[in-house]
């Protein structure tokens, strides 16, 4: 019989398809997933992601406009009484401001403490109310990144809160043309009293929220901590004064984070207190306070990562 001369053509390979049958029935699907080529940028870059999102989210910034309104409401509360003192003093020539710069943030703790109360919680309790930590730890960030980032972000948070308004009175100051030195020097101390404040309160706000995935519990939890040893401490100092007890009162701020810190800044930073009769603690019971908040901000950093040890909470 003849035979075809021709040469054998080679079958082209049939496209492949989108899907394939495995021996049981089911269906393996080709989605066409490829492997990423693209730059990694690592744990530096998560942890600065994580830094930023947070200190974003404390004041509502990428989120819904109802989440802005609180914080943006506080903020301008605590800038409010600086630019009243500033009209004042501009108009009427006064020859200092009508408060010091390391006393503003004890005055207005309460606005202070609610700042806190409403934002500690919303950036840790979310995590754990949604079960997103396990989802941070299965990226190049470990447990240490975590809590650094969440840690740094509040006491930002908490910084940008307390040292604005001082800057609006140091504005206003040099406006009232007061002595540039006196209110520089005053400015430093200020923004050294607030930055150690803002470290304490972050460690307790973040500590206390930590604890529990509900934020309603955590909001009232750090109010809670925040007055309760502050009255109770502002109450025992107002009966040792009366007793003339007065080492007693410098030693009695030990027990509450305002008055802490309040010890501190009278000691070290040229303010007065407002304990009792401005009774300030000796120079050895101020260095106990700044000793002790020292280890304060600390015991509360190292509470945060014992917290955060397992990735699965």
């Amino acid at each position: 019989m003849p035979t075809d001369s021709s040469p054998p053509v080679s079958a082209a390979p049939a496209p492949q398809a989108p899907f394939s049958a495995t021996p049981g029935g089911a269906l393996i699907h080709n989605i066409g997933y490829r492997h990423y080529d693209g730059p990694r940028l690592g744990r530096s870059y998560a942890r600065r992601s994580l830094f930023s999102q947070s200190l974003r989210g404390a004041y509502g910034l990428g989120r819904s406009a109802r989440t802005k309104v609180l914080p943006m409401l506080l903020f301008a509360v605590m800038c409010l009484p600086a630019a009243i003192m500033v009209a004042v003093a501009v108009f009427t020539k006064a020859s200092s401001l009508p408060v010091s710069y390391t006393h503003y943030a004890i005055y207005l703790q309460a606005v202070i403490g609610l700042y806190l109360a409403a934002q500690a919680p919303q950036s840790v309790s979310r995590d754990l109310r949604f079960k997103t930590v396990p989802l941070y730890f299965s990226r190049p960030i470990e447990r240490g990144d975590y809590v650094a980032a969440k840690f740094a972000a509040m006491a930002s948070a908490l910084f940008i809160l307390t040292a604005a308004p001082l800057l609006v009175l140091y504005t206003g100051a040099l406006l009232a043309k007061l002595d540039f030195l006196d209110q520089t020097k005053g400015l430093g101390q200020g923004l050294v009293s607030v930055a150690l404040l803002s470290l304490l309160f972050a460690g307790i706000g973040l500590v206390i929220s930590a604890l529990t995935p509900r934020r309603g519990f955590g909001v009232a939890a750090v109010i809670a901590v925040l007055t309760i040893p502050y009255g109770a401490v502002s109450a025992v100092q107002g009966i040792a004064a009366i007793q003339g007890s007065e080492a007693a009162v410098g030693w009695l701020g030990l027990f509450s984070p305002i008055t802490l810190i309040d010890g501190v800044q009278a000691t070290f930073l040229g303010g007065t207190t407002s304990f009792p009769d401005h009774l300030a603690p000796s120079t050895a019971a101020g260095g106990v306070y700044l000793l002790v908040t020292l280890i304060a901000i600390a015991g509360f950093y190292a509470l945060l990562m014992l917290r955060y040890r397992k990735a699965g909470l």
